[in-house]
C-alpha cells in the first residue's frame, strides 16, 4: 500500500493524498506515463467520492497534461472542442467522467473518447478500505489506530463514498459524546451509517 501526496498549499481543503491500493494502482500507473495514451486521451470514471479529481490535480499539478474535470456535466460539444484543441496543441488530455457507463449522443465524441485509454476507480478491497480509513480519520484529525481498521471495516460499505460517510459519523459522535473514538463510539457510527439491522454488525 502506498500514497500519493499532493503539493497543496497550507490553505487548501480536502484531502491531501491519494491512497493507491487495488482499485486504482492503475491508474496511478496510466497517468504516469500518458506518452502511451492512445491519441494523448485517456478517459478517467469511477463512482462518486472515489479520487477522480484528485488524480486530476495530481496529473494537472505534475505537468503532464491538461484535464478537464466532470466532463459528463458539460455539453458534449465543448468537450468535443476541448478533445480538439488538446490534439492541435499535441498536450495530452486527461478527461474525467462521472460514474460509469458514461453514454455520449455525440457521435463524433463518442468515436474520438472510445479510442481513448479507458481508466475505472474499482472497489477497494480490505488492505486498501483500511488505509484509506485511517487516511480519512487522519484529515479529519482522528485518532483511529489499526484496531480500529480491523474492526470496521469488514461491517463497513466497500464504496470510498461509504468510508468517509463512516468517518464523519464517528468523528460527529467523539464530539457530541466528548469521548476519544472507541467501540462504542464505532459501533454507534455503524449502526447511523448502515442502520441497526444491518446483519454485518453483529
Amino acid at each position: 500500500m502506498s500514497q500519493i501526496a499532493l503539493p497543496l498549499s497550507a490553505s487548501s481543503s480536502g484531502p491531501a493524498r491519494i491512497v493507491i491500493g487495488n482499485a486504482n494502482a492503475h491508474v496511478a500507473e496510466a497517468l504516469a506515463h500518458p506518452q502511451n495514451w492512445p491519441f494523448g486521451t485517456a478517459v478517467l470514471t469511477g463512482p462518486p467520492r472515489s479520487g477522480k479529481s484528485l488524480f486530476g490535480r495530481w496529473f494537472a499539478q505534475s505537468g503532464s497534461g491538461q484535464v478537464l474535470d466532470d466532463a459528463h456535466l458539460l455539453a458534449e460539444d465543448a468537450v468535443f472542442h476541448r478533445w480538439n484543441r488538446a490534439q492541435e496543441d499535441g498536450v495530452p488530455l486527461l478527461i474525467i467522467g462521472g460514474q460509469p457507463p458514461w453514454t455520449i449522443a455525440l457521435p463524433d465524441l463518442k468515436s474520438r473518447l472510445g479510442a481513448a485509454l479507458q481508466l475505472e476507480i474499482g472497489v477497494p478491497d480490505d488492505a486498501m478500505a483500511g488505509e484509506l480509513l485511517l487516511s480519512l480519520a487522519q484529515e479529519h484529525g482522528l485518532v483511529l489506530g489499526p484496531e480500529a481498521a480491523e474492526y470496521l471495516v469488514p461491517r463497513a460499505s466497500r464504496s470510498i463514498e461509504g468510508l468517509e460517510n463512516l468517518v464523519k459519523m464517528i468523528d460527529r459522535l467523539s464530539l457530541e459524546r466528548k469521548s476519544p473514538p472507541n467501540r462504542s463510539i464505532w459501533r454507534a457510527a455503524l449502526e447511523a451509517v448502515h442502520g441497526p439491522e444491518e446483519p454485518r454488525l453483529l
